[in-house]
């Protein structure tokens, strides 16, 4: 048991102070916002995505929180691409302390007509590439470590649209986050929890008719980044130390309709 003097103050346990964390789609949206708030809870940046210029800017955004950054121009969806990630971010930092999968591509072809190579793409880049990448970086993380696998809410409702591929491979986000826990958790004391967004202003969310995610929600408007960063950078510290195999919910409510 810790004795008193030795406890560790509750506000301290919040901190990445010197960690290294890798977060995967971080050319824009929710990522640049994970990849900020992890810096200026101490954390160094390892920014990966396809766009090396939106990259360079997350990390540029990162150097305002007075933290060390790195930009790796990789697909994720590929073997070689989740290695390179992994080997650069030791090449620079020497150690990954957290993983965010938050790469993901979307779909919205009603099922009729989405042809299987589109749906097989959704499935690769948001839960292969997503296993592939946790794969690579828990042969080197030390124990203590944690993954985030960044789900949504459509893994459990709807908005009426059709997101056939995008839901089924949220849903199975899930799944995996239970397996890598049960396995991972006590053997490499690596830590594997699910963040599930609602709607945020991204990119994706932007496509969807206007009045359609507000009219559903409970608290009546969209998250802002920083509400879902701040429950990212609980999952990713010492502050969520008891938890795995565990799913955060940061909905406004919605799964509540």
């Amino acid at each position: 048991m810790t004795t008193a003097a030795a406890r560790r103050p509750v506000s301290g346990r919040f901190r990445l102070d010197d960690k290294v964390v890798v977060v995967t789609g971080a050319s824009s949206g929710l990522g640049v916002a994970f990849a900020h708030a992890c810096a200026e809870a101490g954390a160094d940046i390892v920014a990966t995505g396809r766009r090396r210029d939106r990259l360079e800017q997350t990390i540029e955004l990162v150097g305002t929180a007075g933290r060390g950054g790195l930009v790796v121009a990789a697909d994720v969806a590929s073997a070689d691409g989740c290695r390179s990630v992994v080997d650069a971010a030791l090449n620079r930092f020497g150690r990954i302390d957290v993983l965010v999968n938050n790469a993901g591509v979307e779909d919205h072809d009603p099922a009729s007509r989405l042809a299987v190579e589109a749906f097989r793409r959704v499935l690769d880049v948001n839960v292969t590439a997503c296993f592939e990448l946790a794969q690579s970086a828990a042969a080197v993380m030390p124990r203590g470590s944690s993954i985030i696998n960044v789900g949504s809410i459509l893994a459990y409702t709807t908005l009426d649209i059709p997101t056939t591929a995008y839901s089924t491979s949220k849903a199975a986000i899930l799944g995996l986050t239970r397996s890598l826990a049960r396995q991972w958790s006590g053997r490499k004391g690596i830590r594997v929890n699910a963040l599930l967004p609602g709607f945020f202003p991204t990119d994706m969310v932007a496509e969807l008719p206007q009045g359609l995610v507000d009219d559903r929600l409970p608290m009546g408007r969209m998250g802002d980044p920083d509400e879902l960063a701040a429950a990212l950078v609980f999952l990713a510290s010492d502050a969520s130390s008891y938890m795995t195999g565990s799913e955060l919910t940061v909905d406004g409510g919605m799964r509540l309709t």
